[in-house]
């Protein structure tokens, strides 16, 4: 029986028919009327995604290079720096800050669980001349959510510091709003909860950030905010941009912003929380105390490896997302960011239901959906 794959992965996500759509159109040329016109549209429309008036850059680049540019543009060789490193892309943070010279206050977590709050009054106490706090809002290696508003009080407290926030999985999941929260640095990419391929970055920075741009004395050159900033605010860019990819992004963000912010992070609320409770009714235990509506993160039953399972999984008809270094082989993560409703958890509810019983884990088949169903039931 040939069964045909979906794709659960905490990106890239599946893609909207109308992103498809714009993707697939002859390519234009980027110094014209035409893509200006759709790059400031797109621009206006990460505004209200962001609930700001002011624009964030876009890069051609993955989500990593907008982080990048996030430590070359805003902080000074020397600068310390307080990394909350609590998942693969903690440690990004922490080796990206080494690289370009800054002094690191590696403050190391255990995987699946977050920052303790006294601990970080303590760090701060101890080194007042922190810059910059560099933090994951939403860690998929760890499928952990991590509280930047509290990180923001903190960062507001101290001298001269500002608040730089990963977005990548929140981003379009939550509502992620940096001015009310006190973001002073904002980055997210393309394929996650926006909805497109890999290759386009966005970069967001306060009034206060905007303060350290002529200041800042490490070696950037394609990722110069400033050299982008002048040029997009008047609809073009420094370089080449990922045309369709800007093109695609004007229909995805039309989606959200059509089904409104407060819906979209509710949809996507409602998604996970059916999953996890689904997976704790068929007995797996969960990765996170601090679960991220991104995605879910589970261990699989002692004795089956997460990775085979997975395989079982994707025979089914499900691709989902394994562990990364210590916690490979033992979890898988599906992910319900972007481009996913209620009904997509429960099929891939469903798949987790098959796999374990052929995998040789005695389950009830249906109990978990049963699960699921219940919650989905409370908000349709």
């Amino acid at each position: 029986m040939k069964i045909k794959e979906r794709l659960f992965t905490p990106g890239p996500v599946p893609l909207p028919p109308e992103v498809i759509k714009a993707l697939g159109q002859q390519i234009i040329h980027h110094r014209t009327p035409e893509f200006t016109q759709t790059f400031l549209a797109v621009r206006e429309k990460l505004k209200q995604l962001l609930k700001t008036d002011k624009a964030p850059i876009l890069f051609a680049s993955s989500g990593t290079g907008a982080m990048e540019a996030s430590i070359t543009n805003f902080f000074k060789k020397g600068d310390r720096v307080l990394v909350i490193n609590a998942g693969k892309f903690g440690q990004r943070w922490r080796d990206l800050a080494k690289t370009f010279g800054l002094k690191v206050i590696d403050y190391e977590i255990e995987w699946g669980k977050t920052y303790d709050k006294k601990k970080i009054v303590e760090i701060t106490e101890e080194f007042p001349d922190i810059k910059g706090i560099l933090v994951q809002h939403s860690d998929t290696s760890t499928t952990t959510l991590h509280d930047v508003d509290y990180l923001a009080k903190i960062s507001k407290k101290l001298k001269d510091c500002i608040l730089v926030v990963d977005g990548i999985t929140s981003v379009g999941v939550y509502e992620v709003y940096p001015e009310d929260i006190g973001i002073d640095v904002l980055v997210t990419g393309s394929q996650k909860a926006l909805m497109l391929p890999p290759g386009l970055s966005i970069l967001w920075y306060s009034e206060k950030a905007e303060d350290r741009l002529k200041k800042s004395n490490i070696e950037k050159y394609y990722f110069s905010v400033l050299a982008e900033s002048k040029k997009q605010e008047k609809g073009q860019t420094a370089y080449t941009p990922a045309i369709n990819l800007i093109i695609a992004l004007n229909e995805s963000l039309k989606l959200m912003l059509e089904e409104g912010l407060p819906q979209l992070a509710k949809r996507h609320e409602i998604m996970a929380l059916a999953t996890r409770e689904a997976l704790q009714e068929l007995g797996l235990k969960l990765l996170s105390q601090s679960p991220s509506n991104s995605a879910t993160g589970a261990y699989t039953p002692e004795g089956i490896d997460a990775d085979s399972f997975r395989k079982v999984l994707l025979k089914l008809g499900f691709r989902v997302a394994g562990g990364q270094d210590h916690l490979k082989g033992k979890i898988f993560r599906i992910a319900h960011m972007g481009y996913f409703d209620v009904m997509d958890m429960i099929q891939v509810i469903a798949g987790v239901e098959f796999a374990l019983l052929k995998t040789g884990v005695p389950v009830e088949l249906g109990k978990g959906v049963k699960k699921a169903q219940q919650i989905i039931n409370q908000y349709l």
